[in-house]
């Protein structure tokens, strides 16, 4: 079972992300974060094995966030998971190590970009 950290300052967003997840047998939603140092925190905290995370959040972005999380020295795949994604938005997220990036406008493709970076491959979807 894949333990999943959602990291969203939106709680409708997190709500959905979790209700969402929650139809695949497979996933299992061990945390929410609110901003991008609860984010850090609970990635340390919970050791997830993916993480959703949105870019615009108080206190530190998606992207912060994610480098925070790699000095640590775990190798949690972390999607970009960002309504506002820009071109500039995903080359930060590639230079940051992150494994994928998408919008949540196509939240249809998040199935596919999970299982992605589940094979260790990466998923960076503009639409």
């Amino acid at each position: 079972m894949t333990r999943i950290l959602i990291a969203d300052a939106s709680s409708p967003v997190r709500r959905g992300l979790r209700t969402l997840l929650g139809l695949n047998s497979d996933w299992h939603v061990c945390g929410e974060a609110v901003d991008g140092a609860d984010a850090v925190a609970k990635a340390q905290q919970l050791a997830p094995d993916l993480i959703l995370m949105d870019f615009s959040m108080p206190y530190m972005d998606g992207v912060q966030a994610a480098r925070e999380i790699a000095k640590s020295g775990t190798d949690i795949p972390i999607l970009l998971f960002s309504l506002n994604l820009s071109p500039q938005i995903m080359e930060l997220a590639r230079g940051a190590g992150l494994r994928g990036a998408m919008s949540k406008s196509e939240i249809s493709k998040l199935p596919y970009a999970i299982r992605a970076l589940q094979r260790g491959e990466t998923f960076f979807y503009a639409s």
